[in-house]
Order: structure tokens, then sequence, then C-alpha cells
């Protein structure tokens, strides 16, 4: 666990900003080639989106605004 720790720390924000946008791409690779998840995903209400948004982007715009 030390060691995972260690490479951690090595990252700038631009390593952490592309790790975001693999993640986002990835899931959006599953939305296309997964039917069953595209109509899963379009049957959620929009608002449940947004509500997981707010409530992740909560404590990291606490710490840089607060």
């Amino acid at each position: 666990m030390k060691d995972l720790n260690k490479k951690v720390k090595k990252l700038d924000i631009f390593d952490i900003k592309l790790i975001e946008l693999t993640s986002a791409s990835f899931i959006l690779f599953l939305i296309t080639v997964w039917p069953t998840l595209m109509v899963l995903v379009h049957r959620i209400h929009w608002g449940w989106f947004l509500g997981a948004t707010v409530i992740f982007a909560y404590k990291p715009l606490k710490k840089l605004f607060f």
C-alpha cells in the first residue's frame, strides 16, 4: 500500500484529468457496445444523474472555494 501511495503522489493534475477522461470514455464505450446498458441509462431520469453530479462535486468544490 505504501508503494501505491508513493506512485499516486507522483501524479500531477494533468495525469489525474487524463484518468478521469479515460473513465468517462470507457463508460461511453460500454454504453455504446452494450445495448442493454444503453436502454437502462435512457430509462433513468436525468435528475438522478444531476443529483449524483452535485453530490460527487460537493467535497472537492468545498475544499477549493472554502
